[in-house]
C-alpha cells in the first residue's frame, strides 16, 4: 500500500515528501477523539489563525449536521474526547447542544477558547457554563508578555485574556482538579530565515506560572507550546515574505521520528461544519479529505451508515506534516515528547 502525499498545488523539489520520510504508511489506531470545527465566526481574526476565521465570517454548523454528530456521541462510546473548536467554537450554531451531548455521555468536552469571547454581548454566561458541565478549557495565551500577544491577536487581547482567566480561577478552574485550564503558547511568526523550534514545554509553562502569579495571581494546569503550521495566515504570511519554502526545510531538517507513534492523527477524526472528515485540523483547512478503505471521501453521514468510526485505513499526508514531527513534536495537546 502507498501511502498519499498531497502536494498542496506546491512544486517543492527542496523537501523530502513527508511520505518517503516516514517510510511506511501512517495508519489510523482506533478512534477516540471526535474533534469539531462548529464554524469560522469569531470575535478575533489573530494573524496565525489557521483556520482564517473572523468577525465576518459565516460560515457555521447546520442543524442537520449537528444532528448526526449527536447521533455519532451517542451511538459510539469508543469516543472519550470531543473536542470543541472553530472559530471561538462558542459563538457558531450547535455549541451548547454539542457539550451537554458529550456531557450526558460521559465523554471528556474540550473546548478550545480565545478567551475573549467571555465580554462579548450574549456570551457573559459561558464561563459559569463551562463550570457546571465541568468541560475542559485550552485556551490561547500566545505569551505571557502583553505586547506578544497584542501583536499576534490585537490590541487589548492580553487584557481582556488575563480579566478572563481571573473570572475561570474565581469559578474554581485551575484550582479545583475537576475544572481544568490550559494554555496554548504559539511562537510568533518567523520574519527571516533564522526560525527556531518551540521552546522547552515543561521549562516554559515555569515561566508562565511564576509570571502570571507574581504579577495577576494567576493559576493554570498546564502550558501546550504548539509549531506555527504553514497552514492558513500563517501559510499566507511565508509566502508574502518568501519564507515558505525556506520554513518547511527548516521543518523538515529538524524531524524527529520518535513523535510518529503519538501523532493526533492517529486516533482522531476532524469534522468540519459541513460534515465532512478529515485525519486532521490541517488537513481540513488544506480541504485534504479522509477517504475509506476504498477511496471514498467521508462524511458524518456515512460513518453512521456504516455503523463505525474505525473505516479509514491510511492517513493523508502533506509537507505541512513535518510540523508536527520537527523536534519534541507538536499536538492539540502540545510537545508529544
Amino acid at each position: 500500500m502507498v501511502q498519499k502525499q498531497v502536494s498542496n498545488g506546491i512544486a517543492n523539489p527542496v523537501v523530502v515528501p513527508f511520505q518517503n520520510q516516514v517510510k511506511a504508511p501512517l495508519t489510523k489506531n482506533k478512534i477516540t477523539v471526535l474533534q469539531i470545527n462548529l464554524g469560522k465566526r469569531c470575535n478575533l481574526a489573530c494573524a496565525h489563525c489557521h483556520v482564517e476565521a473572523g468577525p465576518k465570517r459565516t460560515e457555521e454548523l447546520s442543524p442537520e449536521i449537528c444532528g448526526q454528530l449527536i447521533e455519532l456521541i451517542h451511538r459510539f462510546p469508543q469516543i472519550r474526547t470531543v473536542d470543541l473548536t472553530g472559530g471561538a467554537p462558542e459563538m457558531n450554531y450547535g455549541f451548547k447542544l454539542l457539550v451537554e451531548a458529550a456531557h450526558k455521555t460521559g465523554k471528556q468536552v474540550i473546548v478550545r477558547s480565545n478567551l475573549t469571547i467571555y465580554f462579548e454581548l450574549g456570551f457573559e454566561d459561558i464561563p459559569e457554563y463551562f463550570a457546571k458541565h465541568q468541560v475542559k478549557v485550552v485556551a490561547s495565551l500566545p505569551c505571557y508578555l502583553e505586547d506578544n500577544v497584542d501583536k499576534m491577536r490585537g490590541k487589548g487581547v492580553y487584557d481582556d485574556s488575563i480579566r478572563a482567566i481571573q473570572w475561570l480561577n474565581q469559578l474554581g478552574y485551575g484550582r479545583n482538579p475537576n475544572l481544568i485550564l490550559d494554555l496554548v503558547y504559539n511562537p510568533p511568526l518567523p520574519v527571516s530565515k533564522n526560525f527556531s523550534l518551540t521552546p522547552d514545554q515543561a521549562k516554559l509553562e515555569k515561566d508562565y506560572k511564576k509570571f502570571l502569579k507574581e504579577h495577576f495571581n494567576l493559576d493554570f494546569n498546564q502550558l501546550f507550546t504548539i509549531t506555527n503550521l504553514p497552514v492558513g495566515r500563517t501559510k499566507f504570511h511565508l509566502q508574502r515574505t518568501k519564507l515558505h519554502l525556506p520554513y518547511l526545510k527548516f521543518l523538515e531538517s529538524n524531524f524527529n521520528s520518535g513523535t510518529l507513534e503519538h501523532l493526533m492523527c492517529l486516533n482522531e477524526l476532524s469534522i468540519d461544519y459541513l460534515g465532512n472528515v478529515y485525519d486532521c485540523d490541517f488537513n481540513q483547512m488544506e480541504s485534504i479529505a479522509a477517504q475509506s478503505g476504498a477511496g471514498e471521501k467521508l462524511t458524518v453521514g456515512k460513518l453512521l451508515a456504516a455503523g463505525s468510526l474505525d473505516i479509514i485505513e491510511e492517513i493523508s499526508t502533506a509537507s505541512y506534516c513535518y510540523g508536527c514531527t520537527a523536534g519534541c513534536g507538536s499536538s492539540c495537546g502540545g510537545a508529544l515528547i
